[in-house]
């Protein structure tokens, strides 16, 4: 994404604490982009919920154990 995308394109800022448009801050430090404040704003909170998400489904995968080989369908 060149650098004239992310114009008007909303980021997470972790060095300031707060959502920011992408010129008005120079960190390395961001996440994003987001298409309104707000999502940037919840950017924190939308990580968190995606790794308990990914975190039971790799739970639900590891706890259904091994599953039966495919077969060929010539056994008979």
């Amino acid at each position: 994404m060149s650098s004239e995308d992310r114009e008007g394109t909303w980021w997470y800022c972790e060095e300031h604490h707060r959502a920011e448009r992408f010129a008005d801050c120079n960190s390395d430090r961001r996440i994003g982009p987001f298409a309104t404040e707000a999502q940037a704003d919840r950017a924190l909170q939308t990580i968190a919920e995606r790794e308990r998400h990914y975190d039971a489904e790799d739970d639900a995968w590891n706890s259904a154990g091994p599953s039966a080989p495919p077969t060929s369908g010539t056994e008979g």
